[in-house]
């Protein structure tokens, strides 16, 4: 579940459990309501513990998840080019 799925039942939860003001048999919309928010808090955690673009919580440069960067040390291989214009005198 990503962050925008997750803030989507953060707000669809506060709307049950805060606006809705419905007598639903067998059912307690204030109590899905917060159950909603629950689930998108949990959501939203997960994601942030998990977005590998920023390394996320519990991570260290120590633990091995240290970027390299790699150096081409070749030289550049160049190639020269070689045109030839042709004028053929017999075109206008």
């Amino acid at each position: 579940m990503g962050v925008s799925a997750s803030l989507f039942l953060i707000a669809v939860g506060a709307v049950l459990a805060f606006a809705v003001d419905a007598a639903v048999e067998g059912v307690d919309l204030v109590t899905v309501g917060w159950i909603l928010i629950a689930l998108g808090v949990v959501g939203v955690l997960l994601s942030l513990v998990t977005w590998e673009s920023w390394g996320g919580f519990g991570r260290s440069a120590a633990a091995g998840h240290r970027r390299r960067t790699v150096v081409d040390d070749r030289p550049a291989v160049t190639t020269r080019r070689r045109t030839v214009v042709e004028h053929d005198d017999r075109l206008p």
